[in-house]
């Protein structure tokens, strides 16, 4: 057996490679179910081609989702934020794309930073089991997160003093609200990696993460996501062996 065909075996054993596509990250994905596209659909696609398996895309609305999927072994590869509680559970690849966590606040909130925005009885809305969940759950002092189906949506409901969440749709909520506005620096870089499981032949992660090298280089990355039109999302670099 080839060194592809056994990566192949081993990333895709049913013989298809199946993808958890998070169709809830604009930046990532877009579409319907039967008919997803994006950067990551994309970077599936290409995986399945130079492994000479099918894909099937099994679309969730949530990063949770997908972790779940990858994690019980619904999937065999999945797009998600490299955070420190997913480690022990998911090999990543180094970042393809690092994508940019903002706040909304109300227009007259009197913070100006996100550094003022970690203070007692300040509640930031988020989307449950996102990667800026994992990090403001990680990283705050005195403020608390508030979880719902999307960051707005619990911002919304419950009244909150912030809500938090991806620069481009943030930002086209606050358009849409002008009630709120955008607090102009981020909190956080989203890097956004290709997940399989820890138990794959090392074969078959090394294989993964070199592709992941090569697509960037090549402009692979890039193109999926002019094409996708997210021109907020930049391309992260090369991976460095420390």
């Amino acid at each position: 057996m080839g060194e592809l065909s056994a990566v192949a075996a081993d990333l895709a054993p049913t013989g298809t490679l199946r993808a958890a596509i998070n169709l809830g990250n604009p930046v990532l994905a877009h579409g319907t179910p039967a008919e997803p596209g994006g950067v990551t659909v994309d970077l599936a696609r290409e995986v399945a081609a130079r492994l000479a398996v099918p894909v099937e895309f099994a679309c969730f609305d949530a990063a949770r989702k997908s972790f779940e999927a990858l994690t019980s072994g619904a999937a065999d590869l999945a797009f998600l934020a490299v955070e420190p509680a997913r480690a022990a559970e998911v090999a990543f690849t180094a970042p393809y794309v690092v994508i940019e966590g903002v706040y909304v606040v109300p227009r007259d909130s009197p913070f100006a930073s996100p550094a003022e925005v970690d203070r007692p009885g300040v509640r930031i809305g988020v989307k449950e089991g996102s990667a800026y969940d994992l990090y403001l759950t990680r990283t705050l002092r005195h403020a608390t997160v508030v979880r719902g189906e999307d960051g707005v949506t619990a911002f919304e409901t419950h009244g909150l003093e912030v809500a938090a969440g991806i620069r481009r749709p943030m930002t086209g909520y606050a358009a849409a609200h002008p009630g709120t506005r955008v607090i102009p620096e981020r909190f956080m870089e989203i890097r956004q990696a290709v997940a399989t499981t820890p138990d794959r032949r090392p074969a078959t992660i090394a294989f993964l993460r070199e592709l992941v090298e090569e697509l960037k280089a090549a402009g692979f990355v890039a193109e999926a996501l002019s094409r996708a039109d997210q021109p907020d999302a930049v391309v992260a670099p090369p991976a460095t062996d420390d």
